[in-house]
Order: C-alpha cells, then sequence, then structure tokens
C-alpha cells in the first residue's frame, strides 16, 4: 500500500500490487483508489452514478490522468487497461500522447459546442456515448492506427483527421419496431471508413440502410438488429465480409451472389425462413467458388422467438429485477385476459404499476422500460370490446407509480 512514507509522484510504472491508495486525481490526495485483484478497468464520474463510478468527480471538475502513470499491471502494461469517464474534461486526449490507453470510453458532459484536438493521442480504441442533450463534440481524430465507436445521440458528434480502422455506430433510436425508419445523419469525413459496424436493437425502430450510399469504401459490413431498406446492400458490389446478427426481418436481402468479392459471411440468430435460403446459398456458391475466409449461417430463429427474447422491455435489467418484472408482466397479462370494462383494466396495470413502487433500483431508465410495459400490455388481448387507448393506459400508469 502507498503509504504516507512514499513520494507524492512514485515512477512511472512502479505500482503493480493490489491495494488502496491516496492519488492527487482533482487535488492533493483527493481520492483513494482501490485497485483488486484480475480488474484491469477503471470509471470515473459524478456521484449520481453511485457503484457505476469507482471513483465521484464532479462532471467539470479538472482531472489529473498523470497520477494513474505509477500504475501498471503485474505483465508490466499501463494499468488501468480500460478506462471509463463520464464529465466534461478533455485532457486524457493530451495525456494519452506520451501514455498509450488501450480502450477509453467517454460519455461527455458538455455545455457549449466544444472542439477537442486527439490529433496526437495514441488510444487502440475510443467509445463515445452521447446523450441527447449537451453541446455538439467535434474531435480531430489520432492520426495513429485505432478503433472508433459512437454511440446515443450521433448528430452532436462529428470527427475530421485521421481516419479509424473500424467504425461502430450505435443510434439512440426509439423501442417500437413500428416507428418510422431512422435515418443516420451526415457523418462527414467518416463516411470514407472501410470497415463498418451499425447496432440496433433487435425488435426496435429500424434503421434505414438507404444511409450507406454515403459509404462508398466499405469492404467490411456488420449488421445488428432491425433495420429496413435491407435491398440497398445490392449497390455495394465492393463488400468482402458481411456478418448479420439478431436480424428478425431479411426478406429483401440480395442473393449471395450480388457481390462478387466475398470472401467471409456470418449470418447468426436471423429468422428462420431467410437463414434457409441464406444456407442454400452458400452451399450453391461454394461449389462455384470456394468460401476462402469463415463462413456460416447458425441460430435460425421462429418469430415466437423474437417476441420471447427481445419483445419486453427488461433484457438488459439486472436478473433478479428482471424475474420479478416479468412475473408482474405475466400477472398483469393474464388479468387484462379476463378483463371486460375499462374498470378491470385498470386495475391489472395499477397492480401491475405499484409492485414496482417498493423496489430498489427504479431509476429513470427502469421507469422509462416500466411505461414501454404498460404500452405493450394496453394491446393485450382483452373482454372489453373497444381498444384501451394510449392516454387511459399512461394516465394509469401515472397515479399508480411513486418512481
Amino acid at each position: 500500500m502507498l503509504s504516507n512514507d512514499n513520494p507524492a509522484h512514485p515512477p512511472d510504472g512502479s505500482i503493480s500490487e493490489d491495494g488502496r491508495y491516496p492519488i492527487d486525481l482533482t487535488g492533493p490526495r483527493s481520492h483513494t483508489l482501490v485497485i483488486r485483484p484480475g480488474v484491469g478497468s477503471l470509471s470515473i464520474g459524478p456521484s449520481q452514478l453511485g457503484k457505476k463510478a469507482d471513483l465521484h468527480v464532479a462532471p467539470d471538475a479538472p482531472i489529473d490522468w498523470n497520477v494513474f502513470d505509477a500504475f501498471a499491471t503485474p505483465a508490466g502494461s499501463p494499468w488501468p487497461r480500460f478506462l471509463y469517464y463520464t464529465g466534461s474534461d478533455a485532457s486524457f486526449f493530451d495525456w494519452a500522447q506520451k501514455r498509450p490507453i488501450e480502450e477509453m470510453t467517454w460519455a461527455p458532459i458538455l455545455v457549449a459546442d466544444t472542439l477537442v484536438n486527439a490529433s496526437q493521442s495514441n488510444l487502440h480504441g475510443l467509445h463515445i456515448e452521447l446523450d441527447p442533450s449537451g453541446g455538439h463534440l467535434n474531435l480531430k481524430l489520432p492520426k495513429r492506427n485505432f478503433r472508433l465507436s459512437v454511440s446515443g445521440a450521433l448528430s452532436r458528434f462529428s470527427a475530421t483527421g485521421g481516419m479509424p480502422s473500424s467504425l461502430t455506430l450505435a443510434p439512440h433510436a426509439g423501442r417500437r419496431k413500428s416507428d418510422a425508419p431512422l435515418l443516420l445523419p451526415d457523418l462527414g469525413e467518416l463516411h470514407q471508413v472501410t470497415c463498418l459496424t451499425l447496432k440496433n436493437a433487435p425488435l426496435g425502430q429500424p434503421i434505414s440502410l438507404e444511409c450507406l450510399h454515403r459509404f462508398p469504401n466499405l469492404n467490411s459490413l456488420s449488421l445488428w438488429g432491425n433495420f429496413c431498406d435491407v435491398d440497398s446492400l445490392a449497390c455495394h458490389t465492393g463488400l468482402k465480409s458481411l456478418e448479420l446478427r439478431f436480424m428478425p426481418d431479411l426478406g429483401e436481402l440480395p442473393p449471395l451472389n450480388v457481390w462478387p468479392l466475398l470472401d467471409r459471411f456470418i449470418a447468426f440468430n436471423v429468422e428462420e425462413t431467410a437463414g434457409k435460403r441464406l444456407k442454400q446459398q452458400m452451399k450453391t456458391r461454394a461449389k462455384n467458388r470456394p468460401w476462402t475466409g469463415y463462413a456460416s449461417v447458425s441460430q435460425l430463429r421462429k418469430s415466437e422467438w423474437w417476441t420471447t427474447e427481445f419483445g419486453r422491455p427488461f433484457s438488459s435489467w439486472p436478473k433478479r429485477l428482471a424475474k420479478q418484472a416479468n412475473e408482474a408482466y405475466d400477472d398483469a397479462q393474464a388479468s387484462l385476459a379476463q378483463a371486460r370494462s375499462f374498470a378491470d383494466a385498470e386495475a391489472a396495470i395499477t397492480a401491475f404499476t405499484v409492485r414496482f413502487n417498493t423496489l430498489k433500483g427504479i431509476e429513470t431508465v427502469e421507469r422509462e422500460d416500466l411505461g414501454e410495459a404498460v404500452w405493450q400490455l394496453r394491446q393485450s388481448d382483452h373482454l372489453i370490446g373497444q381498444p384501451i387507448t394510449e392516454e387511459m393506459a399512461q394516465r394509469w400508469f401515472d397515479e399508480a407509480r411513486d418512481y
């Protein structure tokens, strides 16, 4: 353990043992860093994050990132290997000019539009998480080889400078697959990437793939979740690698032979009918031209599987809470099936809602999930003879909840 007799700034990489260490993160001995066996990550953020942050720091507090120079893994590489930071201090990019960061996840809290120069930084992986509110982030990207991931409100982000070896985009989309398709915003120079991953929820608002016409250089594309305009993929004849995961609708997917250079293909957890068609196309293609890369179609799913696995909004909840939420949902659905009046329906939805009034861990995200569950429940089978309107269900939910 770092005692009071130790120098204020130990030599770089001199500390590799587990323990508790006072550090000058935002001022003299402002924080105590706890390093546990086998843990290579560190999360820094405001106190509102609770236990999700290892070190609590006000969003606008300046941070002395150099305090971590003293720490190393038992193997001798810089510690922490993975950094998660929520706040406005972008000086870690300056720190990364002399101390490489293996993986950096930044959720910027910006009160004004901000320009950040990371052109000289050394980051192997950079992940930007953007909330809907706040200033616009204009990032001058590193010149060195790195991977970039941007999630959330993509319209708050723009980039110039270096080109990432791979780009992952996970835009904030609506919860409902019936919503109008989401269109990606203009991403400027990032449209020149050759390797792109798009991520979405399997049963959420579909993302239109029409936006891919802005990416003329793609040779590798990976899609996760719900998309529409899948037929537009036929324009990307230069694809060498195509991955399709957790996609419930591939009815418009072009045949594999439209990509003459394709040598790597994965379809994993896709709808059954399209999956069978793809298996046959893959075999036919192998006879004409053998696959030189990995090629596989697996986990073909029937329509009811998607509803069971992803239809309810509790999939990201901790297991204990999710179990209780699903039990409450089942009970409400059973009660609604017997409902013969709006009073019966109100009683069912109210009973569902109040079950969460005394549960710990119901924060903003969980409240939104429960509101979505009520929206789904109002569409359940019942015997009333008239639809339960969205306004009715929302009013019953708001009147009964304490969260």
